[in-house]
């Protein structure tokens, strides 16, 4: 996938900077309809259908919180004595979160048929309910990972992109360094840094899920600080060479001094997105695997709003009273540096809070088992 779109990215940039934008958006249509034709043609051939008697996992899993919310008054006795009817064993349950075990009574203490949760429905939402605090905290990763599609272009944009007098790189197509960054480390992860890994931990994938998604997270905060400190240099560049005031002209700095921040974000894409896809889909249960993968895609998705949401209310903060803001037109006059320092603090608070979270969650899986 990361070698098809580091194609994409350089050759569809190159038409739509050098050629025609309806050029470079129509050949991902056409593209894209011809496969949706061979997608349809090949659905006729394909046939998948489990059956189940199960409810759909949604309705089990808000059934518990229903039917816990409902039960908020019943008493931990009630609940104790409800479990030795069903012949459920005090280990059978996890410790943590047993609020839900109210979920094990029917509402108002009746017994009445179909209302009654299951100690694996049970099970099954606090599954779901212990990898919260992990999504949480792996919410400013994503919020960092859309500055690389957002405000690193603006940046490119603005600085020297010429390789010789003919040609232009197009600003956006740097981010095909991330997708060189992953194609290139992955192997290098999987057969240096596993085994040497293994060596030490004992453990076959070297190191844990969790440590792989906290190491992805400290790296994207060093590529928020990297990306500081080269639009601090380019910000004095500009100053330098009277451009400040000029936010058309091309600042003579070279836009290769961006490739470091792409690279650092390649690397982390490596570590982190790998290793939240493996997470929760490794950590529900098997009824539970469509849900996992959806918390995990919503990282991004909503990752994404929030940066948005970031960029406007600083953007209202820093532009208030007439005074330029952090995202200015006129980068030459903005501070994208501050914003980026900005989100390297949330990255280490989010940081230290998933460090935190990560090991209560390791501490409370294991004390289930």
């Amino acid at each position: 996938m990361c070698g098809g779109l580091f194609m994409t990215l350089c050759i569809l940039n190159y038409i739509q900077d050098n050629l025609s934008w309806g050029l470079g958006f129509g050949i991902p249509c056409i593209v894209m309809g011809l496969a949706l034709v061979v997608f349809l043609l090949g659905s006729f051939n394909y046939r998948f259908c489990q059956s189940s008697d199960e409810n759909n996992p949604f309705i089990r899993i808000g059934n518990v919180f229903i039917n816990a919310a409902r039960n908020w008054q019943t008493t931990t006795s009630a609940i104790s004595v409800e479990q030795e009817v069903q012949g459920i064993l005090p280990h059978e349950g996890s410790e943590q979160f047993k609020f839900l075990n109210k979920a094990l009574l029917a509402p108002n203490g009746s017994k009445e048929n179909g209302k009654i949760c299951s100690i694996d429905e049970v099970e099954e939402a606090k599954a779901i309910l212990r990898l919260i605090p992990i999504w949480t905290t792996c919410l400013v990763y994503a919020i960092v990972f859309s500055q690389s599609t957002t405000l690193f272009t603006k940046q490119g944009a603005t600085m020297d992109r010429s390789l010789d007098l003919n040609f232009e790189v197009p600003a956006a197509s740097l981010q095909s360094f991330i997708s060189l960054s992953v194609v290139i480390f992955i192997p290098i992860y999987d057969r240096i840094l596993v085994p040497f890994a293994r060596a030490i931990t004992g453990k076959p994938s070297g190191i844990t899920m969790l440590q792989r998604i906290g190491t992805g997270i400290f790296l994207s905060i060093l590529s928020m600080v990297v990306a500081a400190i080269i639009e601090k240099k380019r910000l004095q560049t500009a100053l330098e060479h009277g451009l400040v005031d000029m936010p058309k002209a091309t600042v003579p700095m070279s836009i290769c001094w961006l490739i470091p921040q792409y690279i650092l974000f390649g690397i982390s894409e490596v570590f982190t997105m790998v290793g939240l896809q493996e997470f929760f889909y490794d950590q529900v249960p098997v009824e539970l695997k469509s849900i996992g993968l959806s918390l995990y895609l919503s990282i991004f998705g909503i990752g994404s709003f929030l940066s948005s949401f970031l960029i406007s209310v600083t953007e209202n903060i820093t532009g208030k009273d007439g005074q330029i803001s952090w995202f200015s037109d006129n980068l030459n006059q903005a501070h994208l540096d501050y914003f980026y320092w900005v989100l390297a603090v949330l990255s280490t608070i989010a940081f230290t809070a998933y460090l935190y979270f990560s090991r209560s969650y390791m501490y409370n899986k294991s004390s289930s088992l």
